[in-house]
């Protein structure tokens, strides 16, 4: 005889009773190691198994960035036109007005100022959530508004650059966004305040051919995807297998486009000193 035997036949349970675990308690990387949220957040979004960093956003990187994650927003309202009537399998205002529902941002980057170990500091970082973190006409006026504040106020000016390149329903107004954004740099360059770009998993298109790659220093993530066109893109066009690791982080630092690599777990104090010394 079996050392259990059940008395009852059949679950008993009701549907209503069951104990589920709630969505979202627990997070797999990809190479299978599994980590609790709350000890996730806590360690910058970091895995501390295998040090896979997980994709965030802005409302991530200013908790991690900015002093008691205070700040002040800027240009907080703005949002996307439609100059030019863009249809395609739905209108882009459509488009839109679901994205701003569905992620509860108003579009593909936010402005913020605030203190980064009492340092003052503007941030402009992109969230991928809201198509594909694509630079649109509100992202290149936004980012172009910041860099005004950082040069009002003699403020430094940090980049979180997240982005599948340039927005195609806005075709040649969002390409525009490249020279305003890279003019409104050259300004800060003349100034004198300091401009940080980081580059984060994927920092692609006209993005990377723009204010991601024009900082005075250039710092990535470990493992992030940087370059202008997609790794098949660039296959297909040159007929060669590509070499290993290309467009990582790694590569494009050891091909001298990067300043360094930075753990995200030592990001705050290692721009803090950055930010000391190119105060000094």
């Amino acid at each position: 005889m079996a050392w259990f035997k059940r008395t009852d036949k059949g679950i008993k349970t009701s549907t209503e009773e069951k104990k589920d675990a709630p969505d979202g308690l627990w997070y797999k990387t990809p190479k299978g190691n599994i980590i609790h949220t709350r000890e996730l957040k806590h360690n910058s979004y970091v895995c501390p198994d295998d040090d896979y960093h997980v994709k965030i956003g802005s409302k991530e990187y200013f908790e991690i960035l900015f002093d008691g994650n205070k700040f002040k927003e800027l240009d907080e309202k703005l949002t996307s036109g439609d100059p030019l009537k863009f249809t395609d399998t739905k209108p882009y205002t459509s488009r839109i007005e679901a994205t701003i529902s569905k992620t509860e941002l108003n579009d593909a980057v936010r402005s913020a100022v605030g203190k980064i170990n009492g340092l003052d500091l503007v941030i402009s970082c992109m969230d991928f959530n809201f198509i594909g973190g694509s630079m649109g006409s509100v992202v290149g006026e936004k980012i172009a508004r910041a860099i005004d504040y950082s040069l009002k106020e003699k403020i430094p000016f940090l980049m979180i650059s997240k982005s599948g390149g340039a927005r195609m329903m806005e075709a040649g107004f969002s390409l525009m966004q490249m020279a305003k954004t890279s003019a409104k740099l050259a300004l800060l360059d003349k100034a004198g305040i300091p401009y940080i770009s980081l580059l984060t998993d994927p920092t692609t298109g006209g993005v990377t051919a723009s204010y991601a790659m024009l900082g005075d220093f250039n710092i990535a993530e470990p493992g992030a995807l940087i370059g202008f066109a997609g790794p098949r893109v660039i296959r297909e066009t040159i007929g060669k297998d590509l070499p290993k690791g290309f467009q990582s982080s790694e590569f494009v630092l050891e091909h001298g486009f990067l300043d360094f690599i930075i753990d995200r777990r030592q990001l705050k104090n290692r721009l803090t000193t950055l930010l000391n010394l190119l105060n000094g």
